[in-house]
């Protein structure tokens, strides 16, 4: 039978290793919370604006062409939009770690905008034949779930409820200036 110092003294250090672990947990899961913050509210505008170029008429083809891929084509043309920004993402982390952290958090945030408009306007093209695949509409099932979960969690927080108040009165005066 252990003293009761070293009883505590051993569930201090076991609560003091366990502390990174929730930190770095915590971290991840904000950054996550973050980045399906970011698609939702980016997804259906930057959609409708890619929409709204695909109707150009040198573009309409395009989406013609997009929308009557078979599934397995469709899934590539929908894999490519992180494949193609993937190495423009490299060379931005490569630049900040060169010093040119403006400029590195600059593109990433471009890449980030750009990819979630070309994702959005693919998958609402390509959704059909997507959802035919038995393993896409499974992982789509799931990631809906797990992203309404989130956003639920999200959506209860004192940080959401201010920002969406701030946001409405940016959005009523900015309408009164207009």
């Amino acid at each position: 039978m252990q003293a009761p110092e070293a009883q505590i003294i051993q569930n201090l250090l076991h609560q003091l290793l366990r502390w990174p672990a929730r930190l770095l947990t915590g971290l991840g899961s904000g950054l996550l919370a973050l980045v399906i913050l970011f698609e939702e509210w980016g997804w259906v505008p930057l959609q409708r604006l890619l929409a709204r170029i695909g109707r150009w008429p040198g573009l309409r083809w395009v989406e013609g062409w997009v929308r009557s891929l078979p599934p397995w084509g469709a899934v590539c043309l929908f894999a490519l939009p992180t494949a193609l920004l993937l190495p423009v993402k490299l060379l931005a982390l490569w630049a900040m770690g060169h010093g040119h952290v403006v400029l590195g958090v600059t593109v990433i945030a471009l890449a980030k905008v750009v990819g979630t408009a070309v994702v959005a306007r693919l998958f609402t093209l390509t959704q059909p034949a997507l959802m035919q695949l038995r393993w896409f509409a499974w992982a789509t099932a799931h990631w809906m779930r797990f992203k309404h979960a989130v956003l639920e969690r999200a959506r209860a927080t004192w940080a959401w409820r201010t920002a969406r108040v701030l946001r409405r009165r940016w959005l009523q005066r900015w309408r009164q200036l207009r």
